[in-house]
């Protein structure tokens, strides 16, 4: 248990540390760089999908490591231990889609509900700064409203 419970750690905090790290990297490309506000934006948007595909696939190595390991469980139903299936676990996991098709054993049942946990808040994290990111270019200099939205 001692050990799942290091592994478990290790991969949020390193999914953690590389929110962290992505979203202080496009916010200074976006002080660095001057470019029209869509690409600003689009460029905060891809920026932030590609840290979480890199974060679920780092869970997807995890649950790998795991399931090929004689310490945990398993994953079972349409899982053939591949790689790509926890990958696919993975992606269902952290965004809480969860189809339900795979279902996690032992151990690792721990690790997919801090999984789901982690997508949940490094979603909202990245919604946090894509929503600041977005009120900075959406505001007129001469009321401060939102655009197309003028007080009366």
């Amino acid at each position: 248990m001692l050990y799942a419970m290091f592994i478990n750690s290790a991969l949020v905090a390193t999914v953690v540390v590389i929110h962290h790290e992505a979203l202080n990297g496009l916010f200074r490309l976006g002080q660095r760089i001057t470019v029209h506000r869509n690409l600003a934006l689009l460029i905060g948007v891809f920026g932030a999908l590609i840290a979480h595909v890199i974060e679920m696939w780092l869970f997807a190595l995890g649950y790998y490591y795991m399931v090929h390991s004689d310490r945990f469980e398993m994953l079972e139903g349409n899982f053939d231990g591949s790689l790509l299936d926890c990958a696919y676990f993975s992606f269902t996991t952290y965004t809480s889609l969860g189809f339900g098709d795979i279902e996690p054993h032992g151990y690792v049942r721990f690790t997919a509900g801090l999984e789901a946990l982690t997508g949940l808040v490094m979603i909202t994290w990245t919604a946090s700064f894509m929503f600041l990111k977005m009120q900075k270019y959406w505001v007129h200099q001469d009321d401060n409203s939102p655009a197309g939205h003028k007080r009366g």
